[in-house]
C-alpha cells in the first residue's frame, strides 16, 4: 500500500516537503522506504554481508535519499 505524507514522515522524521512528495509519488510503501534508509545509512555494513544491491523502488528512494543528504542546507 503507497504511503501517505504522514507516514513517510513517520520514518524519517522532519523532512523537506520536495522529498516527501517525491517519496509518496513513488509509490513506495513502508518496507521499501525503511530498507532505502537502511541502504542509504549503511550500505557498507549491508554489502559486507552480502546482500545484494538494490533494484527497483528501493534503489529509486536511495538515490532521493542520497540527493537530499548532497543538497547545502
Amino acid at each position: 500500500m503507497p504511503m501517505t505524507s504522514s507516514d513517510v514522515i513517520a520514518i524519517l522524521g522532519p523532512a523537506d516537503e520536495t522529498l516527501v512528495a517525491d517519496i509518496v509519488a513513488s509509490g513506495a510503501t513502508q518496507a521499501e522506504l525503511a530498507e532505502a534508509l537502511a541502504w542509504a545509512n549503511n550500505d557498507e555494513a549491508l554489502m559486507g554481508e552480502g546482500r545484494r544491491l538494490p533494484t527497483g523502488t528501493v534503489a529509486l528512494l536511495i538515490d532521493l535519499l542520497d540527493a537530499e543528504e548532497e543538497q547545502p542546507e
